[in-house]
């Protein structure tokens, strides 16, 4: 590493949303820092350059000049702002002809379960062009590029000199012929800017792809703009001087940096300089902990930085290699509400205006708040720059205010309350980290949590302490770690390539010529930045899947049999189990080049801030663990070298403070970091109970969520795996629903019913007995959902204290037709294999070779037997991560408290729903279904009873059509589900899901009637299309949405050799939301009791003999009112070989009504357009045999309208 020997200054930068961190070394090698804010238009245009000026001594209106710069080293949320702001250049987006909507629509899930009022994020792109060209999965071209009609399209549209172009087709990544000629077209038109997919993203799932793409071309030339006005500052060319971080974690220089590299630029410095300065320490396994005013970042760290390729940034897919940070809404500025006498935090921030109510601006009670009040914070520590005329100090009194009108509410003294706050958040962002590490495997009493960010060091000890670690490291610049680690950060540059073939030798081989040309062409990237050939380094990784997974574990490149090994042993790591099938797969080869950096941190000298107010000792009390203390505050610039401070005290820096709780000590190493170490345990402090039950509430959530993540990685098909159709839950040992992650909608409240089913017909169970049941007449819904039930013991192995359940929808369980959704069975054991009560692990011993005999058994067996036992196993994986996590709750807090507080967050539920029965009225409605088969009308009679006195509620079905001969009979937890969905969908907010909210309802349903049917009567279509009515007839009933399109549109298609099943988004309804304002319906999006995920295109295609020929919005299909309901789309899939078809959905001749006087959604349809050109209408349920050339085309309904149009 080089010295800065040659008289210059170096500047490492971090602009942020609303501050700016420089970094600056002098040519002695001594390190300042700085902090202005980002916008400041009164007093300089830029605040990175303004910073160097005012170390330079630069006059604001002069030059900068460049003979004094050594380097300059940025990062910049410019390019992120710009995409949060929507405020990019115009782009035009080029696409394969039939997919113009396809990134519009995306995956076709809702981003929340339960909102009346379904959002999706605006896409990026303001014209689209569809282009006449097609490449199948294979190279085969279909249609050549007709670039003639491409060159006579674009030249339509106007000012195209000012927008940027994006281009995305089918396949690119792979075969990039096509997008080539596109952008030569582009080009000589003369876009601002040309983003092409095969170039932005090496990825071969075109939404993803093309999300990248598009936000590329959006944000590219804003980030351009951005740079040109930076070098204006200076008195001559700068570029060979000036870098900026990417999102991956390396410099890179202004010509090669883009849009789509600078999404993470400023947390990605936080990283590496998290990571440099803890190596100093001798700390390799470290815990990242970044706190700010509005969020907080957290990240994982064991000897290599690691990456992920799947990222959202406001809704926007960014599908480039980038450094894994996990944000969430927790921060200083965070809000605190109390709703049912839960205390929450966050989402929402208060910002910097008005800010915290300490802020003396009018501004809500927030963390920075609870902090003042317990004294963990002190006022005159802080310069006057509050208040409204900016010149007053933090005012304790504007807090205290608030939190005695909650005290008052909640008889709860304020500090009390405070702390119990911070424990909420605390344990937030615990679960955070939770998720990088222990959901991946890694033993956190191994880490060390590397602290910054200006609130950090007040939550260090106790997000420690909740995590079981026993160091914490703080750096001297931790509140500019960001701007530190961009001058620590070396050049980077990566480059993948797709291989997708099986893993044997001529692959490997293949593979590993692929990785010596991309050394190459990396190597070049980073000698045209004067990076020398013998001061690069290189990473070069295999990525190795499950044959017809997608879960790919990178690794270093071996031999055949080392690379089985270490996935094996990797996957075992990750998901608890080894993996079932042993053929694997090549998904790509990825290599990075990095350079050296030139900074050599045991060299620098640390300097003082500028202007920064000096603290001094004092001595006082802070409530810490439920009791105030005597506290010291002790000025860090005051400790000696390696001397002890022993908490409870509090650390006061320039930027910064650090509470050292008790059990705690502090020391200032040779490095200047403040080391914590934990010396003494304690039991957990009890807090106020309306903070311990948002603690357990979240606790819960977070282990059934960390049960889904191990099921979806785990599983083999496609189901479960890609569209995520499964659910996990937590019961208690009555079977109780306490927790529910919000998978899939219709499995949600009816889990318990399988579960108190596996109680009741078993009078002695013994440790290690898990269960397997399907049957809808014995808790289970419909034959394709297996449920795994695992009765959890306590300690003794003497009682069983929990149960955690994993149920997954699988491709096929048998039947009449491939998919297992037949359309024409009338007798259950038609629909497949019958599983009831039945004990797949004894005595901890999976059955393997009972449950394939039991899955070939009888007149209908499955068709893919080894994939039904490969996603068993992964639910079995997923039960017994939840038991892990429940066990660990258990031992720390104990198995009463956990019962108490298990009952009060089911409780706070029941609360929450009584609440919202207030509101409805006696009412009686119907809703009309289509006509059977056989011609008999199909109706939902539902009457309300609400009851004042005790606000219950009874929902009586009777009048609702009796048992059905089709299979559109839904079984009675069905029903029960549909209703729970519906009044979670009432009462709204951030409830938890589980049994407190069906308390205060009575359902009343007939018996053999069509919402409880009896042995033997069909069911497939109950548990898909009579849930969706039921619960449009409830929202209807409620008053508060119009019909949505009330269907999954359930397709499978397939053979004995391959099955698919997929389910097709429409419109929604109009409605009410929360506050009582009106709101047009949401186009192509899925609703209600279904939230499954579309297979991509692109996989869809290259798995199976199909071409996707259309997905496009089906316009002016939603009803038309005052308020119009969100339109359907249209989905064609052309069959390159014969396969069964069979058809499940719903209104196709009964329109999807509207409310309060608003017109019907447009009904559905089904056709196959033969390839002899004839039209096959088939009907709402039907099955047909595909052949080579056929189209299949389904149009889903839209939703009803809000109210009549006025005349």
């Amino acid at each position: 590493m080089l010295e800065n020997n040659n008289k210059k200054w170096d500047f490492w930068i971090d602009r942020g949303g609303t501050f700016t961190d420089i970094v600056a070394r002098d040519p002695g090698g001594k390190i300042f820092t700085d902090k202005l804010l980002s916008v400041n238009a009164r007093l300089y245009e830029d605040a990175g350059m303004e910073g160097i000026k005012r170390f330079l001594k630069v006059p604001h209106a002069a030059k900068i000049p460049v003979d004094s710069i050594n380097s300059i080293k940025m990062g910049t949320t410019v390019a992120t702002n710009a995409l949060l702001e929507r405020k990019g250049v115009p782009v035009v987006l080029l696409t394969t002809e039939g997919l113009k909507d396809q990134l519009r629509i995306a995956y076709q899930n809702r981003p929340n379960l339960f909102d009346r009022k379904i959002i999706l994020g605006d896409p990026l792109y303001d014209h689209i062009i569809e282009v006449e060209e097609r490449i199948t999965s294979t190279g085969e071209v279909l249609r050549p590029l007709n670039k003639e009609k491409l060159f006579n399209d674009l030249r339509k549209i106007e000012n195209i000199k000012e927008k940027s172009c994006a281009i995305v087709f089918m396949h690119s990544c792979k075969f990039s012929k096509h997008e080539r000629e596109a952008e030569e077209v582009a080009e000589d038109l003369g876009f601002s800017h040309i983003s092409v997919s095969y170039k932005t993203s090496q990825i071969m799932k075109y939404v993803m792809r093309g999300d990248t793409t598009v936000a590329d071309a959006y944000l590219s030339p804003v980030l351009n703009k951005y740079i040109e006005n930076l070098y204006s500052e200076f008195d001559r060319d700068i570029s060979s001087k000036i870098s900026f971080m990417q999102s991956n974690g390396g410099l890179t220089n202004a010509a090669l940096f883009s849009g789509k590299d600078s999404i993470l630029s400023g947390p990605a410095g936080g990283v590496i300089g998290g990571i440099k300065t803890s190596a100093l320490d001798k700390q390799h396994k470290i815990i990242g902990f970044d706190m700010g005013g509005t969020s907080t970042d957290v990240w994982h760290y064991s000897g290599e930085l690691e990456r992920t390729v799947s990222n959202r940034i406001d809704g926007i897919r960014i599908s480039i290699p980038m450094l894994s940070i996990n944000t969430i809404a927790a921060g200083g500025g965070s809000i605190l509400t109390e709703k049912s006498g839960r205390l929450i935090v966050g989402p929402e921030s208060a910002g910097a205006t008005p800010g915290p109510a300490c802020y003396d601006r009018k501004g809500p009670l927030t963390i920075t708040d609870c902090n003042l009040v317990t004294g963990r914070i002190q006022a005159d520590f802080f310069p006057k720059t509050f208040g409204d005329n900016s010149k007053k100090s933090l005012s304790l009194s504007a807090s205290q205010n608030l939190f005695k009108k909650l005290s008052r509410k909640l008889n709860v003294p304020m500090e009390e309350i405070a702390e119990g706050y911070i424990s909420v958040a605390d344990n937030s962002m615990a679960e955070a980290i939770k998720k990088i590490s222990v959901q991946k495997g890694h033993d956190l009493q191994e880490y060390c949590l590397t602290v910054f960010g200006g609130a950090a060091g007040q939550h260090a000890c106790a997000i420690a302490e909740i995590l079981d670690m026993k160091t914490c490291l703080i750096h001297p610049h931790a509140s500019v770690l960001s701007a530190y680690g961009m001058g620590l950060a070396e050049i980077r540059t990566n480059k993948s390539m797709i291989i997708e073939k099986n893993l044997n030798r001529e692959a490997l081989l293949e593979s590993a010529f692929i990785a010596d040309s991309l050394i190459t062409s990396t190597t070049e990237i980073l000698e045209k930045q004067n990076v020398s050939e013998k001061n690069i380094t290189y990473v070069i990784k295999i990525f190795i899947k499950l044959d017809g997974t997608d879960t790919s574990l990178d690794l270093a490149f071996d031999d055949i049999t080392s690379l089985q090994s270490k996935f094996s042993e990797t996957y075992l790591r990750l998901f608890g189990f080894k993996p079932v099938s042993k053929k694997l797969v090549i998904e790509s080869v990825f290599v990075e080049a990095v350079g050296g950096t030139d900074v050599n941190m045991k060299n620098s000298k640390i300097s003082k801030e500028f202007t920064r107010l000096k603290p001094v000792n004092a001595n006082k009390k802070v409530f810490i663990d439920g009791e105030w203390n005597h506290c010291q505050f002790l000025p860090i610039e005051n400790l000696s070298k390696n001397s002890i401070v022993n908490g409870p005290a509090v650390l006061v820096g320039s930027q910064t403070s650090i509470l050292l709780k008790r059990g705690w000590e502090g020391t200032l190493l040779e490095s200047g970091t403040i080391k914590l170490k934990r010396v003494n345990f304690f039991l957990p402090q009890k807090h106020t109970e309306s903070a311990q039950i948002e603690v357990f509430n979240n606790l819960f959530m977070s282990i059934a969520e960390q049960m889904g993540f191990v099921l979806e990685k785990t599983a083999q098909s496609i189901t479960i795996k890609e569209r995520l159709d499964f659910s996990c839950a937590i019961f208690d040992r009555d079977g109780e629903l306490v927790a529910n992650a919000p998978h899939m909608p219709v499995h949600l409240g009816s889990m318990d019913s399988t579960v108190k089913s596996i109680i009741k017909n078993n009078s002695t169970l013994s440790p290690g007995d898990l269960f397997a049941i399907n049957a809808p007449y014995n808790g289970g819904t419909h034959l394709p959902d297996i449920t795994i039930v695992n009765p959890i013991w306590n300690s003794k192995k003497s009682e069983i204290i929990f149960y955690t359940a994993a149920r997954g929808h699988h491709t096929d369980i048998g039947g009449l037709t491939p998919g297992s959704m037949p359309c024409n069975s009338t007798d259950i054991h038609e629909e497949g294999i019958y599983i009831d009560n039945w004990k797949i692990v004894d005595n901890g011993v999976f059955k393997e070779d009972e449950i394939k005999d039991k899955l070939l058994s009888g007149s209908y067996p499955a068709r893919s037997p080894l994939t039904n036992i490969a996603d068993l196993k992964a639910q079995i994986a997923a039960c017994k991560k939840g038991e892990a996590e429940l066990l660990k709750i258990v031992d720390k807090y104990g198995l009463e408290t956990v019962f108490r507080f298990q009952e009060l967050v089911c409780q706070n539920a029941e609360n929450a729903v009584r609440e919202s029965i207030k509101f409805i009225k006696t009412t009686e409605f119907t809703y009309q279904m289509d006509d059977d088969l056989s011609g008999a009308p199909r109706k939902i009679n539902i009457k309300l009873t609400p009851n004042k006195k005790d606000s219950s509620i009874e929902v009586d079905f009777n009048g609702t059509t009796m048992q059905l001969e089709s299979n559109y009979n839904a079984p009675l937890p069905v029903t029960r589900a549909a209703v729970l969905y519906a009044f979670r969908i009432l009462t709204g907010g951030n409830i938890p899901m589980n049994s407190g909210i069906m308390k205060p309802i009575k359902i009343k349903i007939p018996r053999a009637s069509m919402l409880s049917p009896e042995y033997p009567a069909a069911v497939i279509a109950g548990n898909v299309e009579t849930s969706q009515a039921v619960t449009s007839a409830l929202l209807m009933s409620f008053g508060i949405q119009a019909a949505s399109q009330s269907t999954m549109n359930n397709i499978t298609w397939g053979n004995e050799k391959f099955q698919y099943y997929e389910t097709i988004c429409g419109g929604t309804g109009a409605g009410i939301d929360f506050s009582g304002n009106f709101y047009e319906g949401t186009s192509a999006v899925h609703s209600h009791m279904t939230n499954s995920r579309l297979t991509d295109p692109e996989t869809l295609e290259f798995r199976f003999p199909v071409i996707l020929e259309e997905f496009s919005i089906r316009s002016g299909s939603g009803g038309i009112g005052q308020y119009h309901g969100g339109d359907g789309v249209i989905r064609k899939i052309s069959l390159l070989k014969p396969m069964m078809i069979s058809v499940l959905s719903g209104h196709r001749t009964v329109a999807p009504p509207g409310l309060l006087g608003g017109g019907s959604g447009r009904v559905g349809s089904t056709s196959l357009l033969r390839n002899n050109g004839s039209l096959e209408i088939l009907k709402y349920a039907d099955q047909v045999e595909g052949q080579k050339g056929d189209i299949l085309v389904v149009k889903t309904p839209g939703g009803g309208a809000l109210g009549a149009l006025r005349k």
